[in-house]
């Protein structure tokens, strides 16, 4: 837990630092560097993905409803890119963030020679590592439709 809020607080307090010392001499600019350096630590927080479970939840779930599971941590760069990408579809996977949960960062070092490589994509219990956002879209089931099931 601790590790995962280590870069957004880095973020913030050498955004103010910064912003501090230009303050003075131009106050639109400390502003401007202030709030680069906010949104830098909410990219790179737990905030901008969707809830994490554990990874023995996230297979239950996944074996139910045939979603992916994403393992990734917070601070990459390529889990950041993934869940951009993803946009609105990001719900429709199950995360697990390693950092949280034991199980799954032993998860990903089984089948990553021991590294904790992330994002790993698990479709169907194959592991697929940093995958390519689009590809990744073409793996979620088809949404559920209430209308069609209706008819």
């Amino acid at each position: 837990m601790k590790r995962a809020r280590t870069l957004p607080t880095s973020f913030l307090l050498c955004g103010s630092a910064v912003a501090g010392l230009t303050f003075r001499e131009h106050p639109g600019g400390a502003a401007a560097i202030l709030l680069l350096f906010v949104l830098l630590a909410g990219a790179h927080s737990t905030l901008v993905f969707p809830r994490s479970i554990g990874a023995e939840e996230a297979r239950r779930r996944s074996a139910l409803d045939g979603r992916p599971v994403v393992f990734w941590r917070p601070g990459c760069k390529y889990c950041l890119r993934l869940r951009a990408r993803l946009a609105r579809d990001a719900h429709r996977l199950h995360w697990v963030d390693i950092w949280r949960d034991p199980a799954g960062a032993a998860a990903v070092r089984a089948v990553n020679n021991g590294d904790e490589t992330v994002p790993t994509v698990f479709v169907a219990d194959r592991p697929h590592v940093n995958p390519e956002p689009a590809w990744v879209r073409s793996q979620l089931p088809l949404p559920h439709d209430p209308a069609v099931a209706r008819v």
